[in-house]
């Protein structure tokens, strides 16, 4: 069900912790340029342009790296200013984010929707613990509110449940929740909207708190923090995981990238 999710947004360059564990370090290419710009698009589609030196960056496809506001375009460009010696992917998530955008959600926008949509059916914050009470209490906490808010402000209804075992959602709760997941294939800036909400889906399995951020009732720390409600309390028990940790940072640099796409395209 995850394999168009798997295959736009898990098959990038691998964090450090995973190209450790799989025995490889990737190549890195040396900086070849002076300085990263971003330009209006002269071209028909409108939009602004990253470009090396005055040259355009390319997606792995072979695109333009082309966004639709100029603030997003000027952050691209501080991603590629703020390479030093070599050209690390790893640090360069909304560059990331760009490529997945341009190359693959552009083209398959309703796929992508879709899949938004089927985490609604079985979102992490309706699966609650049934044990010990100060989980359940801190699952609640973090969890009941974002509930609460698609209820009001979308008019969906989820029914939070006890235990892992899948429990079907009202149709109704999915319907009128999926009205606020971007979905116009003609829409450039609902497109972005897409990818980041798709991303954001990924990285916390909860499309509930990724259409919490778009709507700006999260911020993007307080998203975060719900979506490790569960890890956290497991730490805090049991004592710190440092390679979970470590992965965790770097999936918060994707998050916020999402994030930052979400805030500035409007």
């Amino acid at each position: 069900m995850r394999d168009i999710f798997t295959e736009i947004f898990e098959n990038q360059p691998a964090d450090p912790m995973e190209s450790a564990r799989r025995g490889g370090r990737p190549v890195l290419r040396k900086r070849f340029y002076e300085r990263a710009q971003a330009i209006e698009e002269a071209g028909e589609g409108g939009g602004f342009q990253v470009v090396l030196d005055g040259k355009p960056v390319k997606t792995p496809a072979r695109r333009a790296l082309v966004v639709p506001v100029r603030a997003l375009a000027e952050e691209i460009a501080r991603e590629w200013d703020a390479q030093k010696n070599v050209i690390d992917p790893a640090r360069m998530p909304l560059t990331r984010l760009a490529h997945a955008v341009i190359d693959a959600v552009a083209e398959r926008s309703k796929p992508v929707a879709d899949e938004v949509a089927k985490y609604l059916g079985s979102d992490l914050l309706l699966y609650r613990a049934e044990a010990p009470p100060g989980l359940i209490e801190r699952q609640a906490k973090a969890w009941d509110p974002v509930l609460a808010w698609a209820h009001t402000a979308l008019g969906a209804r989820f029914v939070p449940v006890e235990g892992v075992v899948f429990v079907a959602q009202p149709d109704a709760a999915i319907a009128a929740a999926r009205t606020a997941i971007p979905a116009d294939p003609n829409n450039v800036k609902e497109i972005w909207r897409l990818g980041a909400i798709a991303s954001i889906a990924t990285l916390t399995g909860s499309a509930l708190l990724a259409l919490a951020l778009s709507a700006g009732y999260l911020e993007p720390d307080a998203a975060w923090a719900s979506a490790h409600v569960d890890e956290d309390w497991q730490m805090e028990h049991w004592g710190r995981d440092e390679v979970a940790l470590a992965r965790r940072a770097y999936r918060f640099g994707e998050m916020q990238a999402a994030a930052a796409v979400l805030k500035l395209v409007k």
